[in-house]
C-alpha cells in the first residue's frame, strides 16, 4: 500500500484524526484594532447577490468584504516592513503549507497572567523533555485564549493601556526567528505578538523577526488542547492571493490515535 493510500485508509478507520484549528468567520469574528491615527481592517461581512430568487432563482451565493488578516488567518512574511522584500502570500510553495507541529503549552501561566510571555528557557526546558524543535514544522503555542474566541471583548481583554493577552518576549521571537528551522509559529490570539508588545525593542518582535526570517504565522487558532506535545501534521490553506500580505486560512491538524 502506498503512502497516500495508507492516510487515506488511517482517516477512515479512525487511526488518523482530522481536526480544524479554524475559527468560524462571521460577522463577529473577533479582528485587531489598531490605534485611531492608523488604517482600519474591515470585519467580515456577507453580502447577498442572491438566494432562490428573482436575482437568482436556482442559487444562492454572497461577496464578501474582509482584511486579509481577519479571523483563523496566515501572515505572509511581505506583511512586515522587515520582511518586505520577501514572499507575498501566493508566493509561498505548496511544501511549506504543510509540515509538523509541536505544540507548547503556557496556558495554565496565561490564566494567572493575561501578559504572560514565553521566554527562551521555556522552549529549551521543552526541548529538554519533547527533544528539539522540528525542522520546517510549526511551533503551535498553547494559551488558553482560545476559550474567549467568541467573545471580542474578553478575547482582546482592553483596558486603557490597551490590550492584554499573552505572546512571546522579544529575546524569544529573537531566538525563533535566527536560531531555529521552525517554519513559523501558529498562536490562538488574534495576533502573532502579545497585545502589549506595542511597547516592546523592537515592537512587535514576532512580527519583525519571525516574518523578517522568512518565517510565516498562523493566528486566531482552536483546538490546541486535542493536539499531543509532538507528532502532529498541519496543514495551512491561505488564498494565493496575488500580492496579498495574508489570507484568512482553513488550518487542519492530522493526528494518530491508538486503534
Amino acid at each position: 500500500m502506498g503512502a497516500l493510500q495508507e492516510l487515506l485508509a488511517g482517516l477512515g478507520d479512525g487511526r488518523i484524526e482530522a481536526l480544524d484549528l479554524t475559527a468560524p468567520l462571521h460577522g463577529d469574528t473577533p479582528i485587531l484594532a489598531l490605534p485611531e491615527e492608523f488604517g482600519q481592517t474591515e470585519p467580515f461581512r456577507l453580502h447577498e447577490i442572491s438566494r432562490y430568487d428573482e436575482r437568482g432563482p436556482a442559487w444562492y451565493w454572497n461577496n464578501i468584504t474582509t482584511g486579509e488578516h481577519t479571523g483563523t488567518h496566515f501572515d505572509a512574511p511581505v506583511h512586515w516592513v522587515t520582511g518586505q522584500d520577501g514572499e507575498d502570500v501566493a508566493a509561498v510553495p505548496p511544501s511549506r503549507l504543510v509540515g509538523p507541529a509541536i505544540v507548547l503549552d503556557r496556558s495554565r501561566e496565561s490564566a494567572a497572567d493575561p501578559d504572560h510571555l514565553l521566554e527562551v528557557d521555556d522552549v529549551r526546558a521543552w526541548e529538554q523533555e519533547h527533544g528539539p524543535l522540528p525542522a520546517g514544522g510549526w511551533l503551535l503555542y498553547r494559551t488558553g485564549w482560545a476559550a474567549r474566541g467568541d467573545d471580542p471583548q474578553a478575547f482582546a481583554n482592553a483596558d486603557d493601556t490597551g490590550p492584554h493577552t499573552p505572546g512571546i518576549s522579544v529575546d524569544c521571537a529573537r531566538y525563533l526567528a535566527e536560531e531555529t528551522e521552525l517554519l513559523g509559529l501558529g498562536v490562538e490570539t488574534v495576533g502573532t505578538d502579545a497585545g502589549i508588545a506595542h511597547a516592546f525593542d523592537p515592537p512587535f518582535p514576532c512580527h519583525a523577526f519571525l516574518l523578517g526570517a522568512g518565517k510565516y504565522g498562523l493566528t486566531q487558532l482552536r483546538n490546541l488542547d486535542r493536539l499531543p506535545a509532538t507528532g502532529a501534521v498541519v496543514l495551512a490553506a491561505p488564498l494565493p492571493i496575488v500580492g496579498g500580505s495574508g489570507s484568512p486560512a482553513r488550518v487542519l491538524a492530522f493526528v494518530e490515535r491508538e486503534g
